[in-house]
């Protein structure tokens, strides 16, 4: 079932993707500005440079940061599990809400992302080509989420 196509997100949530593939990329950040959503949107390629990011002084001064992290689990230097156990074992950063988007079905992957708490994981054939499923599922998780 699909969430209804309402494309305005309740409350601005600021969205950080760590994904290595600029054509994903890209096609995520499109959905997003074809939605017209006023989100905060950044990008990382890889597990290490999204930690820098979010580590950095220039973040931590507005540090409710990315609320949500959409990572892929296959990148180079450091892949979206080790990623998320890193994030896990940062008292500042454990909270932060991730959301796998992958090509991945491995049962195993799926296991060790559910493993590191993460809140859902998704594989980016299921969101959608124009990832347009993507953008209403944070839609409408912004909209009954409690989030702090």
């Amino acid at each position: 079932m699909l969430l209804p196509n309402r494309y305005e997100i309740a409350r601005p949530l600021n969205i950080l993707l760590v994904d290595d593939d600029d054509g994903d990329a890209q096609a995520v950040q499109r959905a997003f500005r074809k939605a017209k959503i006023g989100n905060s949107f950044a990008r990382a390629v890889d597990g290490l440079a999204a930690l820098e990011l979010l580590r950095s002084p220039a973040n931590e001064a507005q540090l409710s940061g990315p609320q949500v992290l959409l990572v892929d689990l296959n990148m180079p230097r450091m892949n979206g599990t080790q990623f998320v156990s890193a994030l896990r074992a940062d008292e500042h950063l454990r909270r932060l809400i991730v959301f796998i988007l992958t090509t991945s079905k491995r049962e195993e992957d799926k296991i060790a992302a559910y493993n590191l708490n993460v809140a859902g994981y998704i594989a980016k054939g299921t969101a959608g080509e124009d990832f347009s499923n993507l953008v209403n599922l944070l839609d409408f998780y912004s909209r009954i989420v409690e989030m702090p």
